[in-house]
């Protein structure tokens, strides 16, 4: 596996030199440096045989920097191991499951090693989608990948998969073979604080009630003057849900909408009823070693070919930005630490993150982790 990490910025245009014969770019960058198709035609340029998938984000990494400004990408050819490309639009979240079903059937085959998927982070229950691909691929074949962003603007996002960006899009990669080594990993480092309630009514992603009061009105009590700012603010403040039945498997949930006049909360992934939920903030020591934790992971999946070239894509919750501000770098270093120099590493700030759970083995969508998923070949 050969591995050429560039960028674009607005000063100098790509670094890349193009013309090599790469089966794969990966790219991320802003809505405003996307949005226009530009970024991707030039791309296209450099790469011409290449599969070319990207997204809309909430910063973009490259190695140990976190940027708004530049877009950063990685071209990967493989020795022994080809990629399939899958695409659906969807209308609205109702047909998560539908378009994962549709994607799953798309990329499914005998010697399929790994799934990496980049979804619309606004239109979209990213649980249902996630279900609706692992119906199909099973759950022993690794899912990874994440929602995209719009920084803390919530407006448009938007995903590319061999044509220009554009929005309601739901993009996933198969990769193929037994060369490939697929890792993956995923946590968090929020502590959970007050008191712990139950989910009384929800719909799917909506969240209605909690112990049979309005979620909104919990969430405006708690932010105070800041709940003028919701959905926002509210990434600083995510929520733990579990099961009662399997209470050692715990997921996180993110805000994507709020509705004032429905007292009603939407988050990237289900609410189910019955389920407990109980309020998250964080601090910058015990996020940067969640990031840590994710890498090692990552890194250790994928065992006899750790010490190859390779390519790490971080995904992390823009929540996990907003709250550690200028010392969001703490998480890649940290992560950049656990997996070493001969991994390219890049990235991407998101709506929510895809990864088999570290405990149950299942995959499922989460909110404010980070998410490392390492790609790379055995040797030939």
């Amino acid at each position: 596996m050969r591995v050429e990490q560039f960028f674009w910025s607005n000063a100098a245009g790509w670094s890349a030199t193009g013309g090599k014969k790469a089966d794969l770019v990966l790219y991320f960058g802003t809505r405003q440096s996307l949005a226009d198709g530009a970024r991707y035609e030039e791309l296209r340029a450099l790469f011409s045989n290449a599969h070319i998938v990207g997204c809309t984000t909430g910063g973009q990494i490259r190695n140990n920097d976190v940027s708004d400004d530049e877009i950063s990408a990685v071209a990967m050819t493989f020795e022994a191991t080809t990629t399939r490309i899958a695409c659906e639009t969807i209308a609205d979240a109702a047909q998560s499951r539908t378009c994962g079903e549709a994607i799953g059937h798309q990329l499914l085959g005998g010697d399929l090693a790994g799934v990496f998927v980049l979804s619309d982070g606004l239109n979209v229950n990213g649980s249902e989608l996630v279900a609706g691909i692992t119906n199909i691929i099973g759950r022993s074949i690794p899912l990874t990948g994440g929602l995209a962003g719009d920084g803390p603007a919530f407006e448009q996002t938007m995903v590319g998969a061999d044509c220009v960006p554009r929005s309601n899009t739901i993009a996933a990669i198969g990769f193929y073979g037994s060369a490939i080594r697929f890792g993956h990993g995923s946590a968090g480092g929020w502590d959970v604080f007050g008191p712990r309630r139950r989910i009384t009514r929800s719909a799917g992603n909506v969240l209605f009630d909690l112990d049979g009061e309005p979620a909104l009105d919990l969430y405006e009590r708690y932010l105070g003057d800041e709940a003028k700012g919701l959905p926002g603010t509210a990434l600083l403040f995510p929520l733990q849900i579990n099961d009662p039945a399997h209470p050692k498997t715990k997921l996180v949930r993110t805000v994507l909408a709020v509705d004032r006049d429905k007292r009603s909360m939407t988050f990237a992934g289900d609410m189910p009823e019955g389920w407990s939920a109980q309020l998250m903030r964080g601090n910058f020591h015990r996020l940067a070693a969640g990031a840590a934790d994710a890498a090692r992971q990552a890194y250790d999946r994928i065992g006899d070919a750790a010490n190859q070239e390779g390519v790490a894509v971080l995904v992390s919750c823009i929540g996990r930005r907003l709250l550690m501000g200028q010392r969001i770098t703490d998480e890649i270093d940290a992560a950049g630490a656990a997996l070493g120099s001969h991994m390219a590493r890049l990235g991407f700030y998101s709506y929510g993150e895809i990864a088999p759970h570290s405990i149950s083995g299942y995959c499922d969508l989460h909110n404010q982790t980070m998410t490392v998923t390492t790609i790379t070949e055995v040797a030939a």
